[in-house]
């Protein structure tokens, strides 16, 4: 019986000034056979450390999440792609199912799913809206890649099955409780920004119904509460999450402007 060939895997990372944690990301991509960086213009050294690292580092200007994102796949030098960000790293499970799989030439399907883990200020989120937060990650790019047109909360897709992989993609994704209520208004405005340019339109019954809806569904029906404090914590920014979304787009079917007009 001949055994199945081994398809190469190239790792696919966006970094904007990452060299703080980008190192353990790229750590734990050891077992790939090639890894590519696209940087938006890091001004702390985080190009130089991934080249030291080995990774292949190529500069590109920000234009969206989904645009860098199908750009890095673009240059990899392999059809099999695993796409993380910065702040993400393969758990030792996840890794040894992905090389299974690898070993058996991905024979069962065009692309992999599988569980994202998420540390929120000192605790793995384990309940609520938290997880398992499934994502499609390893793919072959020939059936398919971050497509649409949607840059903000970008997601990949393949023409064929897809499968579930045991283990957790470990995510760190806040440095200080100051950079995520940044980052999640910056996420909340290019939402609404979005779903403006698509048609969507507010209402003042989402203004009031859609934010404790949110923190119901994450809190309680899916056992948030279970978490602790952190997931309380959790639950709420969620729900301003989505209290800022709305109220944007509602500024914007009514002309206000989102930002501060430059001078």
């Amino acid at each position: 019986m001949s055994v199945p060939a081994r398809p190469p895997i190239s790792a696919c990372i966006i970094a904007l000034n990452e060299a703080d944690r980008i190192g353990d990301c790229l750590a734990s991509l050891a077992f790939c056979d090639e890894i590519v960086v696209v940087d938006s213009g890091s001004s702390d050294g985080t190009r130089e450390l991934c080249e030291r690292a080995g990774a292949r580092v190529l500069q590109r200007a920000f234009d969206g999440f989904r645009s860098q994102k199908q750009f890095a796949v673009e240059q990899a030098a392999h059809d099999w792609v695993l796409c993380l960000d910065a702040d993400e790293r393969v758990g030792e499970r996840l890794r040894e199912a992905i090389l299974a799989e690898q070993a058996s030439g991905f024979a069962h399907a065009g692309g992999y799913r599988f569980a994202r883990l998420s540390e929120y200020f000192g605790r793995f989120l384990r309940h609520g809206n938290a997880y398992p937060d499934r994502v499609l990650r390893l793919f072959d790019r020939r059936r398919g890649g971050w497509r649409g047109s949607r840059e903000i909360h970008e997601t990949a897709s393949v023409d064929g099955q897809v499968r579930t992989l045991p283990g957790d993609l470990v995510h760190h994704p806040y440095r200080s409780f100051e950079q995520l209520l940044h980052k999640t208004e910056g996420y909340a405005r290019m939402m609404a920004e979005h779903e403006f340019a698509r048609g969507k339109r507010a209402s003042l019954a989402k203004l009031v119904i859609s934010p404790a809806w949110r923190f119901w569904r994450g809190y309680v029906l899916r056992a948030g509460f279970l978490d602790g404090w952190h997931g309380l914590v959790y639950a709420y920014v969620r729900a301003n999450y989505v209290r800022q979304k709305t109220i944007m787009l509602w500024l914007l079917q009514h002309g206000q402007p989102l930002r501060t007009p430059r001078g």
